[in-house]
């Protein structure tokens, strides 16, 4: 989580001060980078996490939906702008390698290094983190009001301004997929069952703000 945010502030300062494509762009290398750097420690690491198994799938698949539907709601039903500034491929659509190759990294790190990266973050570590310094002895899904209040708000805050009423919700969705389920591999399902569907509509609609 800390490479990961590392690198998206590098992203920010360098587009803020830059002319060059290749760095007033800087999202087409770090968002890679991001992919690939927290995806190998990820694996490193895999031995790390109890995912377990599946559970309560309907009602995880549930929350997903929900969730996708929060977080497009202002666009599409309250007649709030479109976002169309942010990460468009489009610019790159003259060298389709090039696109093709952007779109795929873009999508692996939304649908599987950013979900199950920070559910291991928020839901398997803070979480738990909230109600005792030595988290592993907490079991995975034990509810207190100042952890449940404490991640929704964290979770909401490390997303931009836009977003932030969506993302306590599905902050608060999430925290709820982890207390019914109990299950790590279940709240990750939920996370990147949402960004599937988001990125998809992304792509149609080009509103590249809601990356």
């Amino acid at each position: 989580m800390v490479l990961f945010l590392a690198l998206l502030a590098l992203c920010q300062l360098v587009t803020a001060h830059a002319h060059a494509f290749v760095l007033r762009h800087a999202e087409f290398w770090v968002y890679p980078a991001q992919t690939i750097l927290c995806g190998a420690l990820l694996l490193y690491f895999r031995e790390c996490y109890a995912f377990r198994g599946l559970k309560n799938v309907g009602f995880t698949i549930l929350i997903a939906f929900a969730v996708f539907i929060l977080w497009i709601a202002p666009q599409q039903f309250l007649n709030l702008a479109p976002r169309t500034t942010g990460f468009d491929p489009e610019i790159l659509r003259n060298n389709p390698a090039l696109y093709w190759s952007t779109i795929s990294f873009r999508f692996l790190r939304l649908v599987v290094v950013v979900p199950v990266m920070e559910e291991i973050f928020w839901r398997g570590f803070l979480l738990r983190f909230v109600i005792d310094e030595r988290f592993e002895r907490v079991p995975f899904g034990e509810f207190t009001s100042a952890s449940f209040a404490l991640v929704a708000l964290a979770f909401t805050f490390s997303h931009s301004r836009a977003d932030w009423l969506a993302a306590f919700v599905a902050g608060a969705l999430y925290n709820a997929v982890a207390y019914r389920t109990r299950s790590l591999a279940s709240c990750v399902l939920a996370h990147a069952v949402t960004n599937l569907l988001l990125g998809f509509w992304i792509m149609q609609t080009h509103q590249w703000g809601l990356w």
